[in-house]
């Protein structure tokens, strides 16, 4: 028997009701694949059918260039992400499906220019609304609110995932250091998340991605920031000789670290690395840290990416008129037409306006757009979905009518 065998999310876990919970009962329909796939495999489908996640493969991952094909995007970084932790957990005989649904889901919430893409976003959102905004958070948002499939009938619905793929989300951020990993034991309420990291992942599988996701960057940022030039040949060397054991290369990397990983967890002592793979994952954060992502040759683009941002918020904050904001809006089409009719489309998703035909929608209203909040969380809802190449065609709209 595999070593997590008797604690996986599976029909015989004490989790797996609370593990497969949606707020309302799945459609069903006459062709039967209710039936032929799992709950979980379910949620797979839906997750890389949504808008959200087509998009990944056009947003930064830590570089923005994109126009170097080379480069890694946020899709490639997903997909990453699903390869290492479906090898851990198949390995320790964890749910595989589980795994795979929270690993192509875990950055759906991560808006164009990355994490300061992220920042940015959290200053305007505070500045605004006194909300913080962070991408676990967004990503659950996402997925819950803002991503629609059409179902049978015609009809937008949300995504309506389980819980333990929904907690997977909120619950992935890889920042912090465990030594050992273990899932909390309460199924509590998502909206309690107040910050990244706040409480364990429910899941095993969920604990799976989290590790995974840091084993999938830092080593492919180093090969990123070597293409662009951040890095030198004689400063990767450099790390190599502190490390010795492993060659910077990524595929190097995860597999020393996957391996690593596997071998030190049990359900007992939790999920862990040796203490040498633990130093040889702090020397190369430390390493990125230090020479990548606080680069200076990092600033300029953060600081166009602040001017990007900003003023496409400002242009459609300041349409805002209670009643006659939609109105106001479709004004702008003779200025901004892109802008002005994507966004009005886009709000007829979400909200009540004369554009929205009820007939083809069976999803949540969320905002009031005669609320100045609401109005305001929905333009950082919308900006936070764009890709890098859309949000800079808007802003291009902006600064040259």
């Amino acid at each position: 028997m595999k070593k997590f065998e008797k604690v996986a999310t599976n029909k015989n876990s004490t989790k797996w009701k609370n593990a497969i919970q949606r707020e309302t009962q799945l459609y069903s329909h006459t062709y039967g694949l209710s039936t032929m796939r799992t709950d979980f495999d379910r949620d797979y489908t839906r997750i890389i059918n949504t808008n959200a996640y087509k998009r990944l493969k056009h947003k930064t991952q830590v570089f923005f260039s994109p126009e170097n094909d080379h480069i890694c995007t946020r899709i490639e970084h997903v997909n990453l992400v699903e390869s290492v932790s479906y090898t851990i957990a198949s390995y320790l005989g964890l749910n595989t499906e589980l795994t795979r649904a929270i690993a192509v889901a875990h950055d759906l919430g991560h808006s164009s220019f990355g994490h300061q893409g992220e920042k940015i976003l959290s200053s305007i959102s505070e500045r605004e609304y006194g909300e913080t905004f962070w991408h676990e958070k967004n990503g659950l948002h996402f997925v819950d609110n803002l991503e629609l499939l059409v179902d049978f009938e015609n009809r937008k619905r949300n995504l309506n995932l389980t819980y333990a793929v929904r907690d997977g989300i909120i619950s992935h951020c890889g920042e912090i250091d465990e030594e050992n990993l273990f899932p909390r034991n309460e199924c509590l309420n998502l909206k309690e998340y107040q910050i990244p990291n706040q409480y364990a992942p429910y899941t095993w599988e969920a604990c799976v991605v989290k590790i995974a996701d840091k084993i999938s960057y830092i080593g492919r940022d180093i090969e990123d920031a070597k293409v662009m030039k951040i890095l030198t040949d004689k400063q990767v060397q450099k790390i190599d000789k502190q490390i010795q054991k492993v060659d910077i290369n990524n595929t190097n990397i995860i597999n020393f670290l996957t391996v690593d990983l596997c071998k030190n967890s049990s359900p007992e002592k939790g999920l862990r690395f040796s203490k040498q793979a633990m130093e040889v994952m702090k020397m190369i954060k430390d390493f990125n840290y230090q020479n990548i992502y606080r680069n200076e040759k990092i600033l300029p683009s953060v600081r166009y990416f602040k001017i990007v941002m900003n003023e496409i918020f400002y242009c459609l904050q300041n349409e805002f008129n209670e009643k006659r904001t939609i109105y106001n809006l479709k004004k702008m089409a003779r200025y901004y037409p892109n802008l002005s009719h994507e966004f009005v489309t886009w709000l007829s998703n979400y909200a009540k306006t004369e554009d929205r035909n009820e007939e083809e929608y069976n999803n949540k209203i969320i905002y009031n757009l005669q609320n100045r909040d609401d109005y305001a969380k929905s333009i950082i809802d919308y900006i936070s979905g764009m890709t890098d190449k859309y949000i800079i065609q808007i802003y291009d709209e902006i600064v040259r009518f």
